[in-house]
């Protein structure tokens, strides 16, 4: 979080940093039975051990939208109030989104290494490439997030499709109940999915190979979600034509066989990494911890 996040929250509340600390288990052991608040982010998290470690422990106060290092139900079952910063990194992550579909099609980072390297002067123009207009993408998790980009996209004159275990009202683009349906169907397929144990591995050998190899997989939901040696394998032996992946299964670690790769697109999980964007998430988590302990409502609870 930025610093002025840190500056109200210390204006405001006496701060312990755990993830700083040089011994974690003494801070917790000092300080962990006057805990009242919490601040995490949804890939961190807050384990249930920690959790048992702070009986006053009243609230959560996630930076994110996602949240699969939290265990809501047993929060739920100890009363505590959880909340998390929808909303404010829909355009964010958007633009992203996008970004990363034209840097894949139009092989944007290899042709600027092409040009840095002299071989437009020495061997002439760059291949041709491909292009967003006219062709289908199958947006997997129509949430906030999932809406924002079907509407850049149809700016691109894509057309839209879903994925969604129920169908949404009111949702202008097609329906699917499979992905293995929609992936066979689409030559963009954009995965947005939250994480956690339903969607470990979704994005499988059966998804990439449905997809074909005139196929591009997008991801931006969470790196747990896909089968990254599936998807590894299907780019090598090119039963996909590529991928851009802003997450990854066991971030920061990036595996070296996808680092080898020319038909991948990699980006160090920087999605909602804007200055405006991470500024109103920091505002945000801010807003609710402080609105918790002035006894007013959470402006946007989980719990």
């Amino acid at each position: 979080m930025q610093q002025s996040v840190h500056d109200a929250l210390e204006d405001g509340f006496i701060v312990h940093r755990l993830h700083d600390a040089a011994d974690k288990d003494k801070l917790l052991a000092d300080v962990g039975p006057s805990i009242r608040g919490a601040i995490t982010n949804g890939g961190i998290g807050v384990r249930n051990d920690v959790l048992d470690r702070l009986p006053k422990l009243e609230m959560i106060s996630s930076f994110g939208v996602g949240y699969d290092g939290i265990d809501i139900d047993y929060c739920k079952s100890r009363g505590i109030k959880v909340t998390y910063t929808p909303n404010v990194l829909n355009d964010a992550m958007a633009e992203i989104t996008l970004g990363l579909m034209i840097a894949l099609a139009r092989h944007l980072p290899q042709a600027d290494r092409y040009t840095r390297e002299g071989k437009w002067a020495g061997s002439g123009p760059y291949g041709l490439t491909a292009e967003l207009t006219g062709k289908t993408v199958g947006i997997a998790g129509l949430g906030r997030v999932g809406k924002e980009i079907a509407q850049r996209c149809q700016a691109f004159k894509m057309q839209v499709v879903y994925f969604g275990r129920t169908r949404q009202d009111f949702v202008p683009y097609p329906h699917y109940g499979s992905l293995v349906e929609m992936a066979r169907d689409v030559d963009w397929l954009v995965n947005v999915m939250p994480g956690g144990a339903a969607t470990s591995k979704l994005f499988n050998a059966e998804i990439f190979d449905a997809l074909g190899p005139e196929g591009f997989f997008v991801n931006v939901g969470r790196g747990t979600t896909a089968d990254e040696a599936a998807l590894i394998e299907a780019l090598q032996q090119k039963r996909i034509a590529g991928a851009a992946l802003d997450v990854f299964e066991k971030e920061p670690s990036v595996p070296e066989a996808l680092l080898k790769l020319d038909n991948v697109v990699l980006s160090p999980h920087q999605g909602s990494a804007t200055t405006k964007t991470r500024w109103m998430m920091g505002d945000l988590v801010t807003r609710n911890l402080k609105a918790w302990f002035d006894g007013k409502p959470v402006l946007t609870p989980l719990t």
